[in-house]
């Protein structure tokens, strides 16, 4: 038989208080559990994880390794067939026979200067502001300027040496060549990444590329 037990309005509100604290406490228990839990998923997975992609990057880097070194000779007898140094070329193609298979080896350059630049950059724009007298030479004074203004990292990019080289040869004018030619003898890039990229025909004649990257894959 269950006694029945009489509280006051004041015990039954310190009661109620003293349940819902001890359910508070048991929320936050269980919340730290979960954490727990989840860190120790976390410890787990990622544990786990790098071995495996360290074990890849290492695979990826010796087949590279091996692609850049069986392409060797190659390279070499493509550099005595055209007459173009190897280094003055940042990418070389190579398709079968069939044209259904399709290999790039290259690598990756950032722009970069000597000191000098800033000289062949004054002479350009001191020849190229003299002209700013109507619109029609306003127009190609701010051309040239666009092509001379830096990237982020405070380079002129090299593509737009070679569109200012091509403008300096139809004005004719020896200072406006002679900036140009100092800009391109200051040119200095440095060699970053060697890549590698692989494209097959699919069955309706289109190139795909073949994902070599971890972001590539879907």
């Amino acid at each position: 038989m269950t006694e029945k037990v009489e509280m006051t309005a004041e015990e039954r509100q310190e009661f109620e208080a003293f349940k819902a604290e001890k359910e508070k406490k048991r929320r936050e228990q269980e919340r730290k559990e979960q954490r727990k839990q989840y860190a120790d998923m976390v410890d787990e997975e990622v544990a786990a994880t790098i071995p495996q992609l360290r074990e890849l990057s290492e695979r990826i880097k010796q087949v590279k390794e091996a692609i850049f070194g069986n392409f060797e000779t190659i390279l070499g007898m493509k550099s005595e067939i055209t007459g173009v140094a190897r280094n003055g070329q940042n990418s070389h193609t190579f398709t079968n026979s069939d044209s259904t298979l399709r290999v790039i080896l290259g690598v990756n350059t950032i722009d970069g200067y000597r000191d000098t630049v800033e000289d062949g950059i004054a002479m350009v724009k001191g020849y190229i502001e003299s002209l700013a007298k109507d619109d029609a030479t306003k127009a190609l004074v701010n051309a040239v300027l666009r092509l001379l203004s830096r990237d982020g990292q405070g380079n002129i990019k090299a593509s737009r040496v070679l569109q200012l080289r091509k403008m300096a040869e139809d004005s004719g004018s020896e200072q406006f060549l002679e900036g140009v030619k100092i800009i391109e003898e200051a040119y200095q890039p440095t060699v970053s990444k060697k890549f590698i990229r692989a494209q097959y025909k699919n069955d309706k004649g289109a190139w795909c590329y073949i994902p070599l990257g971890m972001t590539d894959v879907d």
